[in-house]
């Protein structure tokens, strides 16, 4: 029997929507036993965004597989006597409450520590310690926040948000690096730890390179970038790579919102690049034929490509230019991602069923792991758990457990 990688790991998962949810779900992936900690009204998202009446949603399935789910008011005094008990036989706690709630409950880190001082105790916030600690946090409040929106969409252009969910599944993704570092470290030194994962902090991680054009616009314009005006702050620069090599998003045929090629052209690519549009005498050219001669012209440049793809579905561009070791990739929409056979040969798109919803798709555990493979399994439906962990584990008698129920602790 395969033993996974976070096998004997137990996770007590207090976590809703999204950034909590990405966390826990990858630890799940990754083999920890995961308990969803769900208040008797379950999960927001189980009703968020419905398709299917009567049947959790999307938002919420994509987000729990692998998951056991338990339901528990810890509010109440025997609700958090339960808590206790569960905090005591946890490896990991994770939390995505508002900024004191687990306080209020009566559970601050210290009564935790207390409790269990072996625990992992992860709490995602919006932001840290300072003006911004009680803002409502948001998917699109934290990509304002983090640097992201300033710097995304065109230079005419109001500031826009990416479609990725950098704020919340990307600080999900930073939540689970500092709970395995204290995990690890735990083997050394015998003791759990606080790990503390902020949005605008995850989402300012992921900007690290629009820092560092800020600090180069102090030495002048920032060559690599289409923009013809600089101000002291970094612009917004459409499609441009933002990185050493140019690239930029050109049109395919027949012309749709997605017929679209994204084409970097390195130094060694403009002889190729040349001749495939039509325009060989430009790789000797001394107006384009080096890159400091192109720079000047990035838009003209995109603008004689173009030409060549627009006559072209994106699939034959993307066959020539690969032919020719030229850096591109396709834009691919969601129907086309959802569709493509090589994702799904890669486990990366995955149809899981349901006993609500049938079979739904979802996404696959980008982290592969020789000695751990992943098996996606259903996500829980509300309360399936409970008699699973608290009779057959926790030792509570069948009794006990209607009179939760009835009791409204359940």
């Amino acid at each position: 029997m395969t033993t996974l990688a976070l096998d004997g790991v137990r996770v007590l998962d207090m976590t809703h929507v999204q950034s909590g949810p990405s966390a826990t779900q990858l630890l799940a992936w990754l083999g920890a036993d995961v308990v969803k900690v769900e208040a008797p009204g379950g999960d927001i998202t189980r009703r968020q965004l419905r398709d299917v009446p009567d049947a959790d949603s999307l938002y919420f399935t994509m987000l729990n597989c692998n998951k056991r789910s338990i339901t528990l008011n810890t509010k109440t005094g025997r609700g958090q006597q339960i808590l206790t008990a569960l905090i005591r036989g946890a490896d990991v706690l994770v939390e995505n409450f508002a900024p004191g709630a687990v306080e209020r409950m009566g559970f601050s880190w210290e009564r935790i520590r207390e409790i269990n001082p072996r625990i992992v105790y992860a709490s995602i916030k919006g932001f840290g310690d300072g003006p911004y600690t009680n803002f409502k946090a948001y998917e699109v409040v934290a990509q304002a926040m983090g640097g992201s929106m300033a710097t995304t969409g065109f230079e005419d252009g109001p500031p826009l948000a990416t479609g990725a969910q950098i704020g919340d599944s990307g600080t999900g993704i930073h939540a689970v690096a500092g709970i395995l570092a204290a995990l690890l470290q735990r083997e050394k030194t015998g003791r759990g730890q606080r790990v503390n994962v902020a949005m605008q902090h995850a989402v300012l991680n992921l900007c690290r390179v629009k820092l560092r054009d800020q600090q180069r616009l102090a030495h002048g314009p920032l060559t690599e970038y289409p923009n013809d005006d600089f101000t002291d702050e970094v612009p917004r620069s459409g499609n441009a790579s933002g990185g050493g090599q140019p690239g930029w998003a050109v049109r395919c045929a027949p012309g749709g919102p997605n017929d679209y090629v994204y084409v970097i052209v390195q130094p060694q690519g403009w002889q190729p690049l040349s001749a495939l549009i039509g325009r060989p005498e430009l790789a000797e050219d001394p107006e384009w034929a080096t890159p400091e001669a192109r720079l000047p012209k990035l838009a003209k440049m995109f603008q004689l490509i173009e030409e060549w793809t627009a006559t072209l579905p994106k699939w034959q561009v993307l066959e020539q230019l690969n032919r020719h070791n030229i850096p591109c990739g396709p834009i691919l929409s969601p129907k086309e991602i959802i569709e493509d056979p090589s994702l799904a040969d890669n486990d990366m798109i995955v149809e899981v069923g349901h006993p609500q919803r049938g079979t739904f798709t979802t996404v696959g555990n980008p982290l592969k792991l020789s000695d751990s493979p992943t098996t996606i399994t259903t996500p829980p439906l509300l309360g399936q758990h409970n008699e699973e962990i608290y009779i057959g584990e926790l030792g509570l008698s069948d009794e006990e457990l209607r009179l939760l129920r009835s009791g409204g602790v359940i």
